[in-house]
């Protein structure tokens, strides 16, 4: 009977193993969601505009990383209104299950605001306020550097960086995310930036959903004849895969 026993130990062991490494398996996958969208009017005002966006995640043991990109171009009577592309990546490592750090890095192009480029890099830590299966809300703070050619001008200075992060699944199907950072020069407050950005995304399937979502940006000190705010609205269809 014992070594019967010790078979039937051994073999429950092993499945729950294989059980685990599978479940490891599925949730450290990269999760990765590309979205289209456009819009175009004709008759008293002709338009077209075009957003694309690709947002990708992946979180294994205490790590988590999101990458995200995304473009927009727009016409209106035939002439250029719209034209971005923005890029980033995330690197965060737990410290504990709230605590973790992060290194971040933003590229930015914007030709009607007069961005030929700006890239942000900012470490820091934060915190996960809220974190369970429905809802997660994290702040983070830090230094930030930022290198930028605006106005036909390049230059380079030290900022601060505060953040927030929210997101929260009202079902299977639903969910809304919010976001907002500032950035404040430290050498001269009166140049700031803050970026902002909430929408919502609802499932058609499991792979196909559409959703709808604004993204602010603010320049207190914008290139010259340009205006301090942008802000672009976006209905898009995405796929997960």
């Amino acid at each position: 009977m014992g070594k019967y026993y010790r078979a039937i130990v051994l073999s429950g062991f092993a499945v729950a193993t294989v059980g685990t490494l599978a479940q490891e398996a599925n949730t450290n996958k990269w999760e990765t969601t590309a979205s289209l969208g456009a819009t175009v009017t004709q008759g008293n005002s002709d338009s077209v505009m075009a957003a694309a966006q690709v947002l990708s995640q992946k979180k294994w043991g205490p790590n988590e990383m999101r990458l995200g990109a995304d473009a927009t171009y727009g016409e209106l009577e035939g002439e250029k209104n719209v034209e971005g592309l923005h890029g980033f990546a995330q690197y965060n490592r737990l410290f504990t299950e709230r605590v973790f750090g992060y290194l971040r890095l933003d590229g930015l192009h914007d030709a009607i605001a007069d961005i030929e480029y700006r890239f942000t890099f900012s470490p820091g830590v934060g915190y996960y306020f809220i974190k369970n299966a429905q809802t997660t809300l994290s702040g983070e703070a830090g230094p930030a550097f930022i290198y930028e050619k605006v106005g036909g001008e390049s230059t380079g200075y030290l900022t601060a960086r505060l953040a927030e992060r929210l997101e929260h699944k009202f079902n299977e199907n639903v969910r809304l995310w919010q976001s907002i950072e500032f950035l404040p020069q430290v050498d001269d407050l009166n140049n700031f930036l803050i970026n902002a950005e909430i929408g919502v995304e609802s499932k058609l399937s499991p792979r196909l959903s559409v959703k709808v979502f604004a993204i602010d940006n603010y320049d207190n000190e914008p290139a010259p004849g340009r205006e301090e705010n942008d802000l672009k609205v976006v209905t898009a269809v995405g796929y997960t895969f």
